[in-house]
């Protein structure tokens, strides 16, 4: 009866690599199409050089003891389309005259990323933006009046309007 179906009476060598190639040919389309997508999406590139950056790795973890030394206290938040930062020494006082700068992107590719300059508001530093709904990464860089840096990253998340 399968014969029939098939359409022939004996299974040969010829029908057996059919078989292998119509199997291997459907494991590599697959493989290609989900390499196509995944170079598409987001690169995992964190660094541009891995080996340059990890030569700098003490001085990164001792300005990292530095900025948790001076007690600064910082927050930022996002709502109702506004991005919102605030910097204040550690005696509380908000720091101001300083040269606030954010990078907001997507956790998982860089095609909306936006660099922003934040200016003062009232209660710290601030900025319209608008972003889209989900996870997005927020990466601070503060230089106070004085020439002093700080650094931080947040994850946001934003909401769907209801």
């Amino acid at each position: 009866m399968i014969r029939r179906i098939l359409g022939f009476d004996e299974f040969t060598g010829w029908h057996m690599a059919g078989v292998m190639v119509l199997f291997f040919g459907v494991i590599i389309s697959v493989n290609v199409t989900l390499a196509i997508f995944a170079n598409r999406s987001w690169t995992g590139l964190v660094v541009e050089n891995s080996y340059v950056a990890s030569q700098h790795f003490d001085d990164r973890i001792a300005e990292r003891k530095a900025q948790t030394a001076r007690g600064w206290q910082t927050a930022l938040d996002y709502a109702g389309g506004e991005l919102h930062f605030a910097l204040t020494d550690a005696a509380g006082r908000a720091l101001t005259g300083a040269d606030v700068r954010v990078r907001v992107g997507r956790p998982t590719h860089e095609t909306d990323d936006l660099d922003i300059a934040l200016l003062p508001v009232a209660d710290g530093y601030g900025a319209a933006l608008a972003l889209a709904p989900g996870a997005w990464d927020a990466w601070v860089v503060a230089r106070s009046a004085d020439g002093t840096p700080w650094e931080g990253q947040w994850r946001l998340w934003v909401e769907r309007p209801r």
